[in-house]
């Protein structure tokens, strides 16, 4: 957000134009985050005297990921602070001097110099529903510039929208109205990995994290209980030395909750309750104990570290009927291994008996949370089964997307000086669309999105109810007249350095998440399942079809056979 705020890796922003612009999340996110031809690159741009030369290129992704059709793009806040605060510092200059086969004393001059006051970003918003070719970005300005842009700005937003669309992909199929937990970090590729997976699962749908340095940094809601260590490290209830308990309206106070916790214990066992187990493992008993002393409104406990039915779930039912008592409601419990479908049934049936037999109101509706290895198809497969999971804790699939390496986001050169260019390849998916371009959005009757369609820039804006042709960019037999009931144009200003002012705020990210929920609630259903979905269809004018082949032939050399 464009506000003052404290960033915990550092507290540098840079001032442009009236506004204050943090500095990007990671201190390492620098000019230096660069690939090397990016350097020798804008050294050989200013040898031929080209390096102010106005440019435009195109950020855009080939192929949607994990085998569905739409993406959510994020990153883009990351890429404008980034902008906000480049500079590269005498120590950075000299560093890429010696790294550099040959370079002149007047280039790093040159390099001191440089900033982005002359750089023109335009995006989609960031946590739209996004498709292939279309540019999520188009950066315009010097183009030894803008090539330093290239590798940062690919960085910051691959993995981002990667693992947002992950995120998204999993929110799908758990469905509304479950609880989804991102517990990734320690399963994350490295720190920057784990900070920017909370960050962005939580902007694709999830509801909270277990990453403390996120929460402080982004505003996001915290989850977390014990593990299996805190359990096992008790021995007996006799370890428990402070037995008090403050009921929760501060009236009265229970001093030996342990003896509570006891009574409860033999309720359970005495009810019709108690054909399921007979002696509950007491060393479980004493950290459940324990951590609702601690914890009392918002006792949560991990239940399978001996046996879920035989032990967990009845110490669990003894602490929180004690709570009870003395005024709270108990959260819930965790399962992390077992059949997660049976026992969450079993766990939900035992509660529910509890209130019939025991007659505690609303006992029956605990918060059952799985975690244990979770990914998008045992998700699914526990829906298929039929399950009683309030929430899912999902951590390595999720962050790691396990299911697929990396998005593949490129950045092409589509103009210089004005002139269009392209990049011809004999794979077809790889040749670009060339020149400066406008984007938009044509929804259908039903208000779902029907196509993306990009035109020249030049070229009138598509009308309310006009019909429209829309063409496959490669493909003549591709193509379709469409009557749009409304239109959206997608790329907007968001950093124009010498104006200043003139351009689109940076939204928190509670905003942003909210615009991705909406959009995908409101994308076609068939775009959405996860076997077999429709493709999304991605456009051009007439007008631009005809422009890209006619370039096309220009560019091709003409072959000859002998």
């Amino acid at each position: 957000m464009e506000k003052t705020k404290e960033n915990v890796f550092g507290d540098g922003k840079k001032q442009k134009a009236g506004r204050v612009v943090e500095k990007p999340t990671n201190p390492m996110v620098t000019p230096l985050l660069n690939d090397l031809y990016q350097f020798t690159m804008a050294y050989a741009y200013w040898k031929a005297g080209k390096q102010s030369e106005r440019s435009v290129f195109d950020l855009y992704f080939r192929k949607n990921p994990f085998g569905g059709e739409y993406t959510i793009f994020a990153g883009l806040e990351e890429c404008i602070k980034f902008l906000a605060n480049f500079t590269l510092t005498d120590q950075e200059i000299d560093f890429v001097r010696h790294s550099l086969p040959c370079c002149e004393e007047a280039f790093c001059d040159y390099l001191r110099g440089l900033d982005c006051s002359d750089i023109e970003v335009y995006a989609i918003s960031e946590g739209s529903v996004v498709f292939p070719k279309v540019p999520l970005l188009r950066i315009e300005g010097p183009v030894a510039v803008v090539q330093l842009l290239e590798t940062p700005f690919l960085n910051l937003i691959n993995y981002a929208s990667l693992v947002a669309t992950n995120a998204a992909r999993h929110r799908f199929v758990a469905g509304k109205s479950k609880l989804l937990l991102e517990f990734g970090a320690r399963r994350a590729q490295g720190p920057d990995g784990a900070i920017s997976a909370s960050k962005y699962c939580y902007l694709g749908g999830f509801d909270a994290t277990s990453n403390v340095a996120a929460g402080r940094l982004f505003g996001i809601p915290l989850r977390g209980t014990h593990s299996h260590a805190f359990v096992s490290s008790f021995m007996s209830l006799d370890e428990i030395v402070d037995k008090a308990l403050r009921s929760s309206d501060g009236k009265t106070t229970c001093e030996d909750f342990v003896s509570l916790v006891q009574t409860c214990l033999s309720k359970i066992q005495s009810s019709a309750l108690s054909g399921i187990f007979s002696e509950t493992n007491k060393s479980e008993l004493a950290a459940f104990t324990s951590y609702a002393l601690a914890f009392p409104s918002a006792f949560l406990a991990l239940v399978d570290t001996y046996d879920v039915m035989k032990s967990g779930i009845p110490n669990f039912c003894a602490v929180a009927l004690a709570l009870n008592e003395l005024g709270y409601k108990a959260v819930g419990i965790r399962l992390d291994s077992g059949d997660l479908a049976y026992l969450s049934t079993e766990a939900r049936k035992f509660f529910c008996g509890v209130e019939r037999e025991l007659n505690v109101s609303d006992f029956g509706k605990m918060i059952i949370t799985a975690s244990n290895d979770l990914n998008e198809e045992t998700v699914d497969a526990l829906n298929k089964q039929g399950h009683e999971v309030d929430a899912f804790g999902i951590g390595t699939n999720l962050v790691t997307c396990y299911s697929q390496a990396a998005l593949g986001c490129v950045f092409k050169l589509v103009e210089i000086n004005k002139q269009p260019r392209i990049k011809l390849s004999e794979d077809v998916t790889k040749v670009s669309i060339p020149c400066k371009k406008r984007t938009y959005r044509l929804f259908g009757k039903e208000g779902y999105p029907l196509v993306d369609i990009m035109t020249g820039e030049n070229e009138p804006p598509p009308k309310v109810g006009e019909r429209l042709l829309c063409r496959h960019p490669f493909n003549e037999s591709k193509r379709a007249y469409v009557v749009p009931q409304r239109v959206e144009e997608l790329l907007k200003c968001y950093w124009r350095g010498n104006a200043g002012e003139a351009r689109e705020e940076l939204e928190p990210l509670k905003e942003i998440r909210s615009r991705c929920i909406k959009q995908l609630e409101n994308m076609r259903p068939d775009h959405m399942r996860r076997l077999n979905p429709t493709p999304y269809k991605v456009s051009v004018s007439a007008e631009l079809y005809d422009f890209i082949h006619n370039l096309w032939l220009n560019e091709a050399p003409v072959g000859e056979l002998h």
